[in-house]
């Protein structure tokens, strides 16, 4: 009998605040900044810096236009980001099948 890999969610999904950030995303086409707060409870400066950390990885698009003299800020899932959220969440399921002595 041969033992399973253990199952390892992605550390950087996992992270409490973008794992926020990206599952809020993931159920819209795009989400202004102020919105991006209130759903996550986060403060302005650890959301900013998340966003970022996100962008960087290239989970998604951050994009910083003017409502007339008003700067607006909104994010957008890209295509990778829905991937590792997607194996995120399915990584994480796995975790529970084995939990409740079930295997995939």
């Amino acid at each position: 009998m041969s033992l399973s890999p253990v199952v390892q969610p992605d550390k950087f999904v996992h992270e409490p605040a973008r794992l926020a950030i990206l599952t809020v995303l993931s159920g819209c086409k795009s989400a202004e900044f102020l919105f991006l707060q209130r759903a996550t409870q986060l403060t302005k400066g650890n959301l900013s810096v998340q966003m970022s950390k996100l962008e960087e990885a290239g989970f998604i698009e951050i994009d910083k236009a003017f409502e007339g003299k008003k700067p607006v800020t909104s994010a957008a899932l890209t295509a990778k980001g829905a991937r590792a959220l997607k194996q995120y969440w399915e990584a994480m399921d796995e975790i529970r099948r084995r939990g409740n002595g079930k295997r995939s």
